[in-house]
């Protein structure tokens, strides 16, 4: 079993997860059924598929967990882009995250790439 602590990516969107929490709290109301569950259910799938992963005995399983991690990062990083058109995520939490989110996916997709050319 895999200490997914050690792990940058976990640390990373385990960061998203909590930044994402933050700043929805600020989303209309009548947003909270609609995109804050949508941004809230998907950042939390990113750390919450590394975790499971490194609890998986063979690499085929962890891999899977982390492409399934890697889709909710995309997903959310689209979702955050919908929240700023739409007006309801200000620039100063936007410029906050938006780079948190980028890097999450560089160190995310290394390390699925490390795992796939083993």
């Amino acid at each position: 079993m895999r200490d997914h602590t050690k792990l940058r990516a976990f640390e990373l969107a385990d960061e998203v997860a909590v930044l994402i929490y933050r700043v929805t709290a600020k989303f209309p109301r009548e947003e909270l059924y609609g995109l804050v569950s949508q941004m809230r259910r998907a950042a939390i799938s990113v750390p919450s598929n590394i975790v499971e992963g490194c609890a998986r005995d063979s690499q085929a399983d962890y891999l899977r967990f982390l492409y399934i991690s890697f889709g909710s990062l995309r997903e959310l990083h689209y979702q955050l882009s919908l929240s700023k058109r739409l007006g309801f995520l200000h620039n100063e939490d936007s410029s906050m995250i938006e780079p948190k989110i980028v890097e999450t996916e560089k160190v995310l997709n290394g390390l699925i790439r490390a795992l796939r050319d083993v």
